[in-house]
């Protein structure tokens, strides 16, 4: 008979793997025109994704491309890239990049839940800690050959 080891329960103050970090975004073409809100770090989705709702925040941010995404839910949305935007994620670096926008409707609280992907962590320099869920530096970034050139 095979032994049944005791369940110990961790003690979480937030639901395992959940990072919200606060995101301010600007048209880059008038630097006037921005927003600042919390976003849930989502390392399944690929760049930076606002609500549709939003976009008039931005004033004139040219229409870059139209494209198809599936969410978790194996839905397929149309989506609109749309830039140069200046994001910056709190406490790291800011990137100039393209933003996609999506119709999403708002969340149990109200509020909508835009996601940083993992193209937008990758370009502020931000890493997930694992341990403490939260968004740390990114100490280095790794090559497999580096030649000197001699």
């Amino acid at each position: 008979m095979a032994h049944v080891r005791d369940f110990y329960p961790r003690r979480e103050t937030l639901p395992v793997g959940t990072i919200h970090v606060p995101v301010t975004v600007a048209n880059g073409l008038d630097g006037t025109k921005s927003l600042t809100f919390d976003a849930l770090v989502d390392t399944g989705a690929f760049g930076l994704t606002l609500p549709r709702a939003w976009l008039g925040a931005f004033g004139n941010l040219p229409n870059l491309e139209i494209v198809e995404m599936e969410t978790a839910d194996q839905r397929v949305l149309t989506a609109e890239v749309r830039g140069p935007a200046r994001v910056r994620i709190d406490g790291f670096r800011p990137f100039d990049g393209d933003v996609v926008f999506v119709d999403m409707g708002p969340g149990r609280d109200g509020r909508y839940e835009p996601l940083v992907g993992y193209t937008a962590l990758e370009l502020a320099g931000a890493v997930i800690d694992m341990v403490t869920h939260r968004l740390v530096r990114r100490r280095y970034y790794y090559a497999k050959v580096v030649r000197s050139a001699a």
